[in-house]
């Protein structure tokens, strides 16, 4: 079995890597060539927690993989990740247990990857502004997502606490300089998302994180942090606003996503309002965006079959260059 930690990664994989091996794994679940049950979820009321298991196989590939991935939000005012996570991958020709890799990093690469692969092909080409709501352990990843598909010229980041959006925007322009993109701590909400091409919200927040009334024509906006019913980020009147939304999975946002669910309950939207899966749209089998002032919503929960493609990926450069540890 091979040993991958976020340094044996980081040598050999970049976020682009990580784009188009979500791209890859949203055309194999949207053709239903894999098998992606839904993540199990087990609640840790006691100290605010969640056990996730997720689990997915696909035979085209001869691989299976588990990530456990584990969600503790107060662990941020504990100098703690918020995020912890391992993912096996696995040789389905034979059930054996090939490599473990960093979980929480490869859940940062693929989920900042599943924003970055909408806005690639659902963005503006002209977009120069962006916005990113939440400086969690997401938070990165989602940035370095956005500055990979577009040439931005600022962002502007938000988060409730001020110390924390300050000092986030302050190591963001250390680690991401290379993509010559001015990253700036906003003061609210409100000015974050104004004048706003693309918007990421990646939050456990209950309640919405911005008002949808202020965001305007042409924007594409990926909400990222809702995983359970009870948490809902999104402003519901986006839906209303929007042209087009579009999801990583259907099956997966309607049963798991109170930003969406609690809207289609409340009357809001119905089904027949949602365009389809983003891998349709990566297929050639729907439309993306037709027009510059379209506003756009990707909502994105995360699926099996992301950790699966992007390990496998991962595994397989890792063998070429000689990179991890092995242990039997």
């Amino acid at each position: 079995m091979l040993l991958l930690n976020k340094e044996d990664i980081k040598k050999i994989f970049t976020m682009k890597d990580a784009i188009e091996s979500v791209k890859e794994a949203f055309v194999i679940y949207s053709e239903g060539r894999c098998d992606n049950p839904l993540r199990t979820n087990i609640n840790v009321e006691k100290h605010n927690g969640s056990l996730l298991f997720m689990p997915a196989y696909v035979e085209d590939l001869d691989y299976a993989s588990l990530k456990v991935i584990n969600t503790y939000p107060d662990n941020i005012d504990r100098g703690l990740a918020t995020s912890i996570a391992q993912v096996i991958l696995i040789d389905a020709k034979t059930g054996q247990i090939i490599a473990l890799l960093d979980g929480s990093y490869v859940t940062q690469l693929r989920t900042g990857a599943a924003s970055g692969a909408a806005f690639d092909v659902l963005a503006r080409k002209d977009a120069k502004i962006g916005a990113l709501i939440g400086t969690g352990g997401q938070a990165a990843a989602q940035l370095e997502a956005m500055l990979s598909v577009r040439d931005l010229e600022l962002v502007k980041v938000y988060d409730l606490v001020a110390d924390r959006r300050n000092e986030f925007a302050k190591t963001m322009n250390e680690e991401l300089a290379r993509y010559n993109t001015q990253i700036v701590a906003a003061s609210s909400a409100d000015e974050a998302v104004e004048d706003a091409d693309l918007l990421i919200t990646v939050t456990p927040s209950k309640k919405p994180v911005f008002d949808a009334s202020k965001l305007k024509p042409g924007i594409t906006v990926s909400c990222v942090g809702s995983f359970q019913p009870d948490m809902q980020e999104m402003d519901p009147l986006l839906l209303s606003r929007a042209s087009k939304i579009y999801f990583d999975s259907k099956s997966a946002v309607l049963e798991e996503s109170g930003d969406i669910i609690n809207p289609l309950k409340d009357g809001l939207i119905s089904e027949d309002d949602i365009t389809g899966e983003l891998g349709e749209l990566l297929s050639g089998r729907i439309a993306g965006r037709e027009k510059d002032e379209e506003i756009i919503v990707f909502k994105t929960v995360g699926i099996g079959t992301q950790d699966l493609v992007t390990a496998k990926n991962i595994y397989e450069k890792a063998i070429a260059a000689g990179i991890g540890t092995k242990w039997s």
